[in-house]
């Protein structure tokens, strides 16, 4: 064999062995923003989806169809809180969320309109659908409840965000996965067969030897003639696991801080938990609310009815109960802020109509000046 015989033969050899699948890349991204996206959200939708929703008139709560619709059943196939919670959802991630009113006085959520803007007159939405129905009228902005979050879809902020931290989190996953890889050569002689069939028959082969490293505790591997096997020893320097933590946490705080949401709230820290509930109650839960609350009164309360007092309220979920707050309640009452009834409203419960001394203001002797305290003792 001349030496371009022997060239030609090894260039076969090589293209034949380049053929196997020897070198497998089984790194796998893990993708953490659906998961920092769907806390964040799912968090806020919770708290909100505890909300009540009602019209006040004359200090009385007007408890008719929208009030059952609001709070405990906006449509047929939607409970109250998988309602709200849709809402938040699509007001957080899609920047709005359009409710429009059926024909039944049904409130349902649109997945996907077009809108049309105008200058000096309503707003309109056309090509409304919801689910696999596409309504063919157009809705007007004053018959509809259009919510919207802020100038800037935060998805797109979300999106910027992860191309930093999602590249940083494969790598560091890619590390993990090598960390405990078996790694080996092999090295074969010769080929008598090199048809498909014997490439088939010889990547068996090799895939049965690994796969019996990667699953069991115990392998044996016959030695063959002509055929090597050599495992190489992994000594490279990783990253631990906590690595990944703290880039998946890196990413959720920053998620949580776009959201107003306290970070220690997040992570469930105990340590003082009255103070980062009371910040996420009023900087990141009571904008939302505002914002329906507000949307509510323009368009489902006359302007002269709200001017005479008829308006939407929301009563949120409390972080305390009132049993936390009793020798504050005594304080108020006893020092003559506020009255019975005044009370009841703040912790959350109706008034009580027809009782004098609820909408009385008394004020204890402790809270009177000296001389009508004395006077006081003296008719005792």
């Amino acid at each position: 064999m001349g030496f371009l015989d022997l060239v030609k033969s090894r260039n076969k050899e090589l293209e034949f062995m380049l053929d196997f699948d020897l070198i497998q890349d089984t790194s796998n991204k893990i993708h953490m923003k659906q998961l920092a996206i769907q806390t964040c959200i799912n968090m806020i939708g919770r708290t909100i989806s505890q909300s009540e929703f009602f019209v006040k008139k004359d200090k009385k709560i007007v408890k008719d169809e929208m009030y059952y619709r609001l709070n405990v059943r906006p449509n047929p196939n939607m409970s109250a809180s998988q309602f709200w919670q849709t809402v938040v959802h699509k007001l957080i991630y899609d920047n709005e969320c359009l409710i429009i009113q059926s024909d039944t006085q049904d409130l349902l959520i649109a997945d996907s309109f077009t809108r049309i803007e105008y200058a000096l007159v309503n707003d309109s939405f056309k090509d409304v659908t919801i689910k696999d129905y596409t309504f063919s009228r157009t809705f007007q902005m004053s018959n509809v409840i259009y919510l919207e979050y802020s100038n800037k879809k935060l998805s797109t902020l979300f999106d910027g965000l992860y191309s930093d931290y999602g590249e940083l989190f494969a790598r560091i996953i890619e590390f993990q996965n090598r960390k405990n890889q078996i790694r080996g050569l092999v090295d074969v002689e010769a080929i008598t067969d090199k048809s498909e069939k014997g490439h088939e028959k010889l990547q068996n082969y090799i895939n049965k030897i690994y796969n019996a490293f990667t699953y069991k505790s115990v392998a044996i591997v016959p030695q063959q003639k002509g055929f090597k096997l050599e495992e190489m020893k992994n000594t490279t320097q990783l990253q631990s696991v906590d690595e990944v933590a703290k880039v998946i946490d890196g990413f959720l705080d920053q998620v949580a801080k776009a959201l107003g949401i306290p970070v220690s709230l997040l992570h469930g820290d105990m340590a003082d938990v009255e103070k980062p509930t009371r910040n996420y109650m009023t900087f990141c839960i009571d904008p939302f609310l505002k914002k329906i609350k507000d949307e509510l009164n323009a368009k489902m309360i006359d302007k002269k009815e709200f001017l005479a007092g008829k308006k939407m309220e929301t009563k949120r979920v409390s972080y305390s109960n009132m049993f936390d707050v009793a020798a504050a309640a005594d304080k108020l009452r006893a020092a003559g802020i506020f009255n019975g009834n005044e009370l009841r409203e703040a912790l959350g419960a109706e008034r009580v109509e027809g009782d004098e001394m609820l909408d009385k203001y008394v004020i204890t002797k402790n809270y009177q000046e000296s001389s009508e305290a004395l006077k006081g003792g003296e008719k005792r």
